[in-house]
């Protein structure tokens, strides 16, 4: 509080101080001014000394000296005013000082102000002290507002008719002065607005302001009637009419009337939209007065009494039409919600002032306010709302830009029809400038001249001479307001004003539809997202005709790099907008043009040309476009050529030739055709990256322009010689390989567009799905292009298929978006016939697969079944594809997909164990050692981990591996792998054993399960290591014989009793069936060791028949040994008598055949299965003293033994020694050993019809003559009383006959005679040597060089025999 009192006393002591310093200064110039009149005005000196006694009585009786003053202020000013009635300079001047001090310190009341308002009028007329009324005038009019009204509209008619004498000082301080107290009426008003309006203000009666009069409407308050009535008589003024409140005028001109409504209605904007008063004036008086004058025939000035001199001007008169249009300007700009059916006759006015026939200097106004409204996004949006969607309204916003592209082709085509001459005026020849008199490609040279930003078109050559900066404009015209005389329109300016509006209608266009703030004052009404869509895409449909003529016409037409990429955003946004409004056909125009730019001129690229092909016809979009012109564009790129042809870049950088090339095979071009070398210039390149660009930013919404994108960079791509690389990526190809020749100025371009085309892709990541899709689908038409192409034996593009893989790698986390259509896609590629194209497809199939595995999903791929086969599923259709570079690139990938990610396949394993058991005969050693190794790596690390449901896969694959005939070593090594597999499903039988149960349990539906599921591994095992057992070389047959005999032995044990049913009747014995067969149809003939192929085989095993002796052999062998270990096993089955008298019968077939390998290993194999001890029979139901089973069995072995043998030793009929076929001796050997088991188990049932079989077999085979050649290793030497084997284990047959006979058997007792027969014939053999049937013998004893007949060595050896036995027997 004590503050805010020192403060109070302080401007009130200051007050004070001005109030004494004024009445002091007032009474020195009263004094003055009564020395000044003492001797020629003495009314004027008695006034002047009368006044300064006010003066001092007014400062005595009041404190406050200044109102007290102003109280009196009437009585002051009257010696004043007789001083300035005497016209005397010098008292005059006095006297206006001393009204300037009384204005200046706010001294005078209204009255006051009335009569000095007076006292200068008639100075005014008087003509005297002019500069010192009008500073008067204005201290008057600003220190405060006591002058209003009549006295305000006389002030201000005093400074206008000042402002029209004819002294210049006079007339420029009165101009500003004017302007500065008309904006000071203006300025009250507002001051006025600030207060709450009075609560009896009269309302507005819009039908008392039609009629043109000197009263102020009564709605308004004082200021605002001033202002009002103000501006009503400038309309008037302007209009030539006499005016209702200035009165006293004499004189005005048009040009300084618009230049103060002009100044009115930019700096008050908020006086005219907020009176309703003021809003008719401009609708009423302004609009209707602006579309007068902008008729031609106007005069240019107007004087209430013309001169006769001044005629009307035939053409628009410059003055005039600049304030005309600067008015329009802000009547758009400021008033557009007030005056919109106005605006649209100034906006068709402009239209029209953009034609031809229009001199240019009202061509370069036009454009000038074109674009100054054309920075205004909120503008261009009403004119949309309110003109173009509007049924039946004219379309304004389509003219104006049709207009602008219009009038910037108007530009280049009249300029080079018309070529201005010496008389033409200079504004005529200014628009129309004439070519240099040194041009080369269009452009100026010579000495003195530096290239400089243009635009050349048909060899017009056009500067651009300002610099374009987005949101500014800098009219040059329009700012000619000391102008009397239409002046020259710089060369190029009116170009680069139309340029810079163009690019602004694009940025406008771009604010409104990315829905920035507008300001409020033109900002329209819209309600719903609905409405903004139908606006948005009025907006482009409406504009996208004519911006792209124009665009495309400047692009085609810049030299300037700067110029060049302002064109090339404003394309890219605009084609961006129509993308975002699914406006297809102009957004594929806009990237159409694009293309078009970037590539070389006249390349044949049907895609950008649909009806012309390569003609270079326009595209139908480029039609439209075309006809909103009014003329047929020819093709920009042959301006271009021609630029090229004659001028190589001496100072044109974007004309540069930078890349000479091949351009890529098209569809349009004939089969065998020849093209020759494509040049890309600087300025192709930068297309280039524009379409780069609009790819990566606005990629969402390009939709199906893709594939016009794709296939220009493409053909750029090819033109570059830029090659695919690892992962999709391109990169310049070797100088040796590459046909594109690159200047040093590219050569640091290409890994900068390498890595824009990567990063494109690498960006599509960011998309949309719907994007995705559309950008995917684009790739695969190309690429199908491709492949089209490639059909006919011409080098394709693998483009597509590269940016196909690199796109798939970047989007692996939507794999539901991408793989299929990429993968079924690569499929097609994969079996093309051009091997790259194959390449390619298969490099992408894998690489997508391996990637996918490694990427990290969610869920994982181990909870997800389903998506690890999705990506898996490709590696297995790939195995469809015959040709052997898809396979090894398909084998190479399982290889590595199972050491990378061996641990999560889970699920995958049927698929992967598909792809590498997916052999046929026609693949090579190379393939299938690829596809072994990654099984080796599958048996070896993975077996813990795959899934037991795919246990069965692993060992079908491995049979498979040891079938196939390519490679013997792999078949070998494949058997070995299914052992090492059985050896696993031993170690782990639990774990396995639970798992399939479980398996089964979840899978099964009721049904009853033939086998358990573990024994089903088994079962498949044994099944293919038994068909390994019948392969056709021996080598696998063996190994594989070995292997499922011992492992059989090592683990028939895990087996069910039910499973050794299946192993008997479905591995066993189809086994020993097929190896009966094969053997006994296997050829003869010596196999060919000369080329080297069996090189290693014995001379023993050098036929097929012996080589399946063998396996004979070793079949029966293994099948016998099955009986014997696991015969208590056996036993348990319901069919083991079928299977034991099946087991007889191939044993009885073998051991009757005539390869001695064979039939001895049968009578082995029989030996071996009748070798069983009493242990395994106690078990066993008896009936008699003997098992149920051994009557049946052992009765059909011995009727087995003794087929054998009396087929075997029975003599034969012929004596032809060829045709004859005799048993060896370790064949009859092992025949007689197998009595004395046989006969262990038969003696009870051994009767003597028995006895008499043995007996004949017995005789049979001892009388048996031995080959010739055998003979020295059988027969024993002449003096050591030795028997041979044979004769040995026919004796101990007797012997264990006759020990059973003296055990006290009944059976046995009888056949004491049969005995003695028999001994005694073997007495008589050795006196007379048996015959063997009518074969002849003969036998040789070599003993010291002699000749020994061998009835007497068989007798000798008979003798001994016969007295030994006989002395054993105690006879």
């Amino acid at each position: 509080m004590a503050t805010a009192a020192g403060v109070s006393g302080t401007a009130a002591d200051s007050r004070k101080q001005a109030g004494k310093k004024l009445v002091d200064n007032l009474q020195s110039d009263l004094r003055a001014l009564s020395n000044e009149a003492r001797r020629k005005y003495p009314p004027v000196k008695e006034a002047a000394e009368s006044g300064i006694l006010k003066v001092r009585t007014a400062a005595s009786k009041a404190e406050d000296i200044i109102p007290a003053l102003q109280a009196a202020s009437v009585e002051i000013l009257h010696p004043v005013i007789l001083g300035c009635d005497t016209k005397n300079p010098k008292i005059v001047q006095i006297c206006l000082g001393c009204i300037q001090r009384l204005i200046t310190h706010e001294a005078l009341s209204v009255p006051a102000g009335v009569s000095v308002v007076k006292m200068l009028w008639n100075l005014m007329e008087s003509g005297l002290e002019e500069l010192k009324l009008l500073q008067t005038v204005i201290i008057l009019l600003t220190t405060n507002s006591i002058v209003q009204g009549s006295s305000l509209a006389t002030s201000l008619v005093m400074c206008f008719r000042l402002y029209f004498t004819k002294d210049s000082t006079t007339i420029n301080t009165a101009s500003a002065i004017v302007r500065q107290l008309v904006t000071l009426v203006f300025e009250r008003v507002e001051v006025e607005d600030e207060t709450p309006p009075p609560e009896d203000m009269d309302a507005v009666r819009v039908e008392s302001l039609k009629t043109v009069s000197g009263k102020a409407p009564a709605s308004l308050r004082p200021c605002a009637k001033d202002a009002f009535l103000l501006f009503q008589d400038l309309c008037q003024l302007v209009n030539a009419d006499q005016p209702q409140w200035l009165i006293g005028m004499t004189e005005m001109t048009r040009t300084f009337g618009l230049e103060l409504m002009e100044s009115l209605l930019s700096r008050f904007p908020e006086v005219f939209i907020k009176h309703p008063e003021f809003s008719f004036l401009l609708k009423e008086r302004v609009c209707p007065l602006v579309i007068k004058l902008f008729s031609p025939n106007i005069k240019h000035s107007q004087r209430l009494v013309a001169p006769p001199q001044l005629g009307a001007l035939d053409k628009p008169y410059f003055p005039i039409s600049v304030r005309l249009l600067r008015v329009v300007c802000i009547l758009i700009q400021q008033y557009y919600s007030l005056l919109v059916t106005e605006c649209e006759i100034f906006l068709s006015l402009l239209v029209r002032f953009l034609d031809p026939d229009k001199p240019p200097w009202q061509r370069a106004l036009a454009v000038e306010v074109l674009h100054k409204l054309s920075v205004q996004p909120s503008l261009l949006k009403s004119f949309c709302q309110c003109y173009d969607m509007k049924a039946h309204s004219t379309k304004i916003f389509r003219d104006l830009v049709n207009a602008i592209g219009a009038f910037i082709q108007s530009l280049f085509m009249q300029t080079s029809l018309h070529v201005p001459t010496q008389q033409q005026s200079g504004s005529n020849a200014s628009q129309n400038p004439a070519q240099p008199s040194v041009l080369v490609a269009g452009m100026p040279v010579g000495p003195g001249v530096t290239p400089q930003a243009a635009f050349i078109y048909r060899g017009v050559w056009l500067p651009i001479s300002s610099n374009y900066t987005p949101g500014i404009t800098k009219p040059q015209i329009l700012e000619m307001l000391e102008k009397v005389d239409a002046p020259p329109v710089p060369e190029g300016y009116a170009v680069s004003v139309a340029y810079a509006c163009l690019l602004e209608v694009v940025r406008s266009l771009s604010i409104i539809m990315d829905g920035k703030p507008e300001p409020e004052a033109c900002k329209q009404v819209v309600d719903t997202d609905s409405e903004k869509t139908a606006l948005n895409r009025e907006l482009v449909s409406s504009s996208w005709c004519g911006v792209l003529a124009a665009l495309s016409l400047l692009l085609d037409a810049s030299t300037d790099e700067a110029a060049t990429e302002n064109i090339l955003k404003s394309v890219q946004t605009y084609a961006s907008l129509c993308g975002m409004l699914s406006l297809t056909t102009p957004r594929d125009a806009f990237i159409t043009s694009l293309c078009k730019a970037s590539l070389p001129p006249h390349y044949m690229l049907t895609v950008l040309n649909p009806q012309g092909g390569a003609t270079g016809n326009s595209s139908p979009p480029f039609k439209q476009a075309d006809l909103i012109l009014g003329h047929v564009r020819t093709n920009s790129q042959n301006m271009a050529a021609a630029v090229n042809s004659a001028y190589q870049g001496d100072g044109d950088t974007k004309n540069q030739v930078v890349v000479v090339g091949t351009s890529l095979p098209t569809a349009s071009l004939p089969i065998g055709a020849q093209q020759g070398p494509v040049m890309l210039t600087a300025k192709n390149l930068q297309c280039m990256r524009a379409i780069l660009s609009i790819a990566h930013c606005h990629g969402g919404v390009l939709g199906t322009s893709w594939h016009l994108i794709l296939t220009t960079l493409q053909h750029l791509v090819w033109i570059l010689g830029l090659k695919p690389s690892t992962g999709g990526s391109l990169k310049a190809g070797r100088v040796a390989d590459s046909q594109a020749v690159l200047t040093t100025a590219i050569l640091t371009d290409i890994p900068v567009l390498s890595f824009m085309l990567s990063r494109l892709f690498e960006s599509s990541q960011y998309l949309d799905e719907v994007a995705l899709h559309h950008l995917i689908d684009a790739l695969c038409k190309l690429s199908a292009e491709s492949m089209e192409l490639a059909y006919t034996n011409r080098e394709p593009s693998l483009f597509a298929v590269a940016k196909l893989l690199e796109t798939g790698l970047v989007n692996l986390p939507r794999l539901h978006v991408l793989w299929k259509p990429v993968i079924n896609h690569m499929l097609e590629v994969c079996q093309h016939p051009h091997y790259k194209m194959r390449e390619w497809g298969a490099e992408a199939i894998t690489s997508l697969v391996k990637a996918a595995l490694q990427h990290k999903h969610e869920p994982p791929l181990s909870e997800d079944p389903k998506c690890q086969r999705t990506i898996l599923l490709p590696l297995q259709e790939l195995s469809s594809i015959l040709q052997a570079d898809i396979r090894q690139k398909q084998l190479e990938c399982v290889l590595q997909v199972i050491q990378h990610n061996g641990d999560g396949i889970g699920q995958g394993w049927p698929l992967i164990l598909g792809v590498i058991g997916a052999l046929n005969s026609e693949q090579g050693e190379n393939l299938i050692r690829t596809a072994f190794q990654s099984l080796q790596l599958v048996v070896a690390d993975f077996l813990a981990v795959m899934p037991c449901s795919c246990l069965r896969d692993c060992l079908e694959v491995a049979a498979k591996f040891g079938s196939q005939h390519q490679e013997l070593n792999i078949s070998l090594t494949a058997v070995g792998l299914l052992w090492n597999i059985s050896d696993f499903l031993y170690q782990n039988r639990e774990k396995i054993k639970t798992n399939l149960a479980n398996n089964m349990e979840n899978g099964s539906h009721g049904d009853k399960q033939p086998m358990p599921p573990f024994d089903a591994l088994w079962m498949c095992l044994f099944s293919k290591l038994g068909d390994l057992c019948v392969d056709a070389r021996p080598a696998v047959r063996k190994s594989a014989g070995q292997t499922l005999f011992s492992t059989i032995a090592a683990h028939g044990g895990l087996l069910e009793q039910t499973t050794w049913q299946a192993v008997l009747w479905q591995v066993l014995f189809p086994l020993l069936d097929r190896v009966k067969l094969e053997s006994g149809t296997a050829s003869t003939d010596r196999s060919d060791t000369s080329r080297g192929i069996n090189i290693l085989i014995h001379h023993s095993r050098d036929t097929a028949e012996k080589q399946w002796a063998e396996t004979r052999v070793l079949t029966l062998a293994g099948v016998a040994r099955v009986f014997s270990t696991k015969r208590q096993t056996l036993l348990n089955l319901g069919d083991f008598p079928r299977a034991w008298a099946l087991l007889l019968q191939f044993i009885e077939i073998s051991a009757m055949s005539h390869n001695a390998e064979i039939s001895l290993s049968a009578l082995k194999s029989l030996q071996e299965i009748i070798q069983v001890s009493k242990v395994t029979e106690e078990d066993q139901p008896v009936m008699n003293g003997e098992s149920l089973d051994d009557v049946v069995l052992w009765t059909n072995a011995w009727k087995v033994w003794y087929n054998i043998g009396i087929n075997s030793t029975t003599p034969p009929e012929t004596n032809c020694m060829p045709l004859v076929y005799l048993p060896s001796q370790p064949y009859l050997t092992t025949l007689v050993q197998i009595v004395p088991v046989l006969f262990e188990h038969i003696k009870p049932r051994f009767v003597a019809a028995d006895m008499s079989k043995l007996i004949t077999v017995l005789r049979n085979a001892v009388s048996v003559p031995v080959h010739g050649e055998a003979s020295p290793f059988i027969v024993p030497a002449c003096y050591d009383g030795a028997l041979t084997p044979l004769q040995e284990t026919v004796l101990s047959v007797a012997h264990i006959l006759h020990k059973e006979a003296m055990a006290g058997a009944d059976n046995l007792r009888s056949m004491y005679p049969d005995m003695f027969r028999q001994l005694l014939e073997y007495v008589e053999f050795g006196v007379e040597p048996p015959r063997y049937g009518n074969l002849p013998t003969r036998s040789v004893m070599t003993m010291k060089n002699a000749t020994v007949s061998s009835a007497r060595w068989r007798h000798l050896s008979s003798v001994r025999r016969a007295a030994r036995r006989w002395a054993s027997l105690g006879l």
